[in-house]
């Protein structure tokens, strides 16, 4: 797969670049996502070459020091309200900015599916919701629910949006951490699909 019509660098660079910035496991868990974003492209009817590139930088700021993101936040003159976040929102919400100034990445749709993979979106597209369900049945994930999340992503991107959404609301729920509003916004647009 050949992303350069969206970088300036080749697939193998961007691979040596990510090596460099993320854990071993990180980078094997990008590759996976690229796997499942492409072949739920096959299966949708969505640009490949896109679902691919986004599969594989979805996580490129995971490991981005929190300092980076209050810089970028600043920078960026985002939502003052992201400050009150952490990592899980900020890695895919903020790290776009990171994406951008990095790889000089401009393609507003792949931009827009890494930027909503954790938190969803009540409008999502065809490439948002196979960048958030790849992220989620990748084949490197293990735990419980996940063979069900693969089986469902193989007959509705919605009904798949629809039970992560679900389960990571539970999870968090259960927890007792806050939900990020997109997210409930997220389960609200889509919960309907699981009737």
């Amino acid at each position: 797969m050949s992303y350069e019509s969206y970088l300036a660098i080749s697939r193998e660079d961007l691979l040596a670049k990510m090596a460099e910035q993320m854990s071993k496991k990180r980078l094997e868990h990008s590759l996976g996502v690229e796997a499942a974003a492409i072949r739920l492209a096959k299966r949708y009817g969505a640009d490949e070459t896109k679902a691919g590139l986004a599969g594989l930088l979805h996580d490129y700021a995971k490991e981005v020091s929190d300092e980076d993101f209050l810089a970028l936040i600043d920078k960026y003159q985002l939502d003052s309200d992201l400050k009150n976040w952490g990592n899980n929102i900020w890695h895919g919400v903020v790290g776009i900015y990171k994406i951008k100034e990095d790889l000089e990445l401009s393609d507003a749709e792949i931009l827009h599916s890494i930027e909503t993979h954790t938190v969803g979106s009540k409008e999502m597209s065809l490439l948002d919701k196979i960048i958030y369900v790849a992220d989620y049945i990748e084949d490197g994930r293990d735990f419980p629910g996940v063979d069900e999340a693969r089986e469902i992503a193989t007959s509705s991107l919605d009904r798949a949006v629809a039970y992560e959404t679900a389960r990571t609301v539970a999870f968090l729920a259960q927890k007792a951490h806050p939900i990020y509003p997109q997210t409930i916004e997220t389960y609200n647009a889509y919960i309907s699909y699981l009737k």
